[in-house]
């Protein structure tokens, strides 16, 4: 039983890959790894199965990959939006809004992420999104929405 580990540096050097591409395979799963303290560790044998893996998906992931996957999770979208806001409060709705509405996502639009942050000096609020095709269509839309209500 092979009970090397491995840390991101490591496998990055042996691939001949960039670290930060190693870290998103292990945040996409396709790497399996165990994080120790701040850093992920990779054992010989989840290596082995993922470099022998890829050789096998190379080959296999095509076909398989139109029958079982869903529009939703063939097309990743990622946007950056700045809203100009009169004040705080106007800010905090926006914000509040949106969150809300990332709560009630239903599950068929799949992964995503929102994140939000008001800059108070540039009385700007920045949205960072990222999902699905419809997801981002939805959230857009609904900032659209928000930013033609005018403030009570």
């Amino acid at each position: 039983m092979n009970n090397t580990y491995y840390n991101v540096e490591q496998i990055a050097e042996m691939l001949d890959m960039h670290p930060k591409t190693i870290q998103r395979y292990i945040r996409e799963g396709k790497l399996k790894a165990t994080k120790i303290g701040k850093s992920w560790r990779v054992s010989g044998h989840d290596l082995s199965i993922f470099t022998e893996g890829d050789r096998a998906e190379k080959t296999t992931l095509p076909a398989y990959h139109a029958q079982t996957t869903t529009d939703s999770e063939r097309v990743s979208v990622s946007s950056v939006v700045d809203i100009n806001v009169l004040h705080r409060d106007e800010a905090i709705r926006i914000i509040n809004t949106l969150q809300a509405t990332m709560n009630v996502k239903p599950p068929e639009m799949g992964r995503a992420s929102m994140h939000a942050q008001f800059i108070e000096p540039e009385n700007t609020v920045r949205i960072t999104l990222w999902g699905g095709l419809k997801f981002v269509a939805t959230i857009l839309e609904a900032i659209d929405r928000l930013i033609e209500t005018p403030p009570l």
